[in-house]
């Protein structure tokens, strides 16, 4: 009976979990739900408490990670260059809603390709809604720039792996370096990102508003926002050289974590020479409850593999993966798709990953799986607002500021987008890596 009842609770803790992260009742942080289904299994003994070691070893170096860009993120923040860059990205767009559209996408894509989607949502969704509220725009008319932004900024993880906490661990478990990554991943990811755009645009062009008139008062030039450009010139310079850092430590086995640690202990000493300031308000306001989670998240996948999920996954699709490459892409990129939009990218992530190690796969064809992985769970995740922990965050952000968005109005977007889109990127996947062999 016990053993009957064993797996049953595994799976009531995993979706009560997952439900309570997509709802997040009282806006409870989504580590407070990950952490009590934790718990549960711990102390009913599923997972084993001789496996927390282990499952800390797997977890933290990509969680602090994600901790230490993100602090670099909310230091640029502090200085005031993303505030600067808002309006910058209205000067660029010298009344027209076109170029707009083009400068918020940018915008967003290099947020997320120097930082992470979850930096990016958290600073670029505040500065699209300063955007649209300094020009005035109608809700009809600000829905195409924070629906195509937040769509790029969390697509734009995919092509380097040190973007997404949910890549990070996979490449872990996978034991794949970030230079072979982005080698096999970053074009055919690129091709999808500018595809997405590409229809983003032909959807929204007629919604676009032709001219954006702004008045004296609304003059980009009457506001002045103050930059320490001294200051942000040595932390840009700091944070294009962790990024590079990880791809050189990769090449030697150095973990991203350290480069990670050095990189924003080098800007908060540079903030606090600058400025006087020291790391205490960072401290506070650092989110440093994504190690919880990474952590929770992880246990709860672990208590799911003891119970067979993932060997039943192997054994349900292994026929169909190995049979050829294309097929090991579509199904894994598939597969993917389908749980992160039902159960949220990180654990899908987990759960994927996991069951293709039990597949016995060829190593090529095994290394093709991860990677279409990856294009499902940060790109084929956004066909529901509940793909990715990162749409979460930026439907809560809305919410905050009082933009009321339906699902409707998110998915008539991206039911027609995203698996297009995602589709291209698989294509890509496989016909690049017969080119380079």
């Amino acid at each position: 009976m016990a053993e009957a009842a064993e797996p049953l609770l595994v799976i009531l803790v995993f979706l009560l979990t997952i439900a309570s992260i997509i709802w997040r009742p009282k806006g409870i942080n989504e580590a407070v739900p990950a952490a009590i289904g934790a718990a549960v299994l711990l102390l009913a003994g599923i997972v084993p408490l001789s496996e927390l070691g282990s499952i800390v070893n797997r977890v933290s170096g990509s969680a602090v990670t994600v901790l230490c860009t993100l602090i670099m993120a909310m230091i640029l923040d502090n200085i005031g260059f993303f505030r600067w860059a808002s309006i910058n990205v209205i000067t660029y767009a010298r009344g027209s809603g076109v170029r707009l559209f083009v400068g918020v996408i940018c915008l967003c894509f290099l947020m997320t390709l120097f930082f992470n989607d979850y930096a990016s949502i958290l600073i670029t969704t505040p500065i699209i809604l300063q955007i649209v509220s300094m020009l005035r725009l109608r809700i009809y008319q600000q829905l195409p720039y924070l629906i195509s932004g937040a769509l790029i900024a969390i697509a734009a993880s995919a092509p380097i792996g040190a973007s997404h906490l949910s890549t990070l661990l996979t490449l872990r478990i996978a034991g794949m370096n970030l230079n072979a990554y982005a080698e096999l991943l970053f074009i055919p990811a690129m091709v999808g990102i500018v595809s997405i755009a590409f229809m983003l645009y032909v959807f929204y062009h007629k919604q676009l508003p032709s001219h954006i008139s702004t008045s004296d008062g609304m003059s980009p030039a009457s506001y002045h926002i103050p930059v320490d450009w001294s200051l942000f010139r040595i932390c840009m310079i700091i944070v294009v050289a962790t990024r590079a850092g990880f791809f050189i430590g990769s090449s030697f086995g150095v973990a991203m974590e350290w480069i990670a640690i050095v990189g924003v202990l080098l800007m908060l000493l540079v903030r606090w020479w600058k400025t006087g300031r020291g790391p205490k308000d960072l401290v506070f306001l650092a989110p440093w409850s994504i190690l919880l989670f990474a952590f929770s998240i992880y246990v709860i996948v672990d208590g799911l593999q003891g119970i067979g999920i993932t060997r039943y996954i192997a054994l349900g699709l292994s026929a169909m993966m190995s049979s050829n490459d294309l097929s090991a892409v579509v199904v894994s990129g598939g597969l993917l798709t389908i749980l992160s939009n039902f159960l949220n990218n990180l654990p899908a992530a987990l759960i994927g990953t996991l069951s293709l190690t039990q597949m016995n796969l060829e190593p090529q064809t095994l290394q093709l799986a991860y990677l279409a992985n990856i294009l499902g769970s940060d790109v084929g995740a956004l066909i529901t607002p509940i793909g990715t922990l990162a749409s979460l965050i930026w439907l809560f952000i809305l919410r905050q500021h009082d933009v009321q968005l339906s699902w409707k109005d998110y998915m008539k977007v991206t039911v027609v987008i995203i698996p297009a889109g995602l589709l291209i990127s698989l294509l890509s996947l496989y016909a690049w890596t017969r080119i380079i062999g």
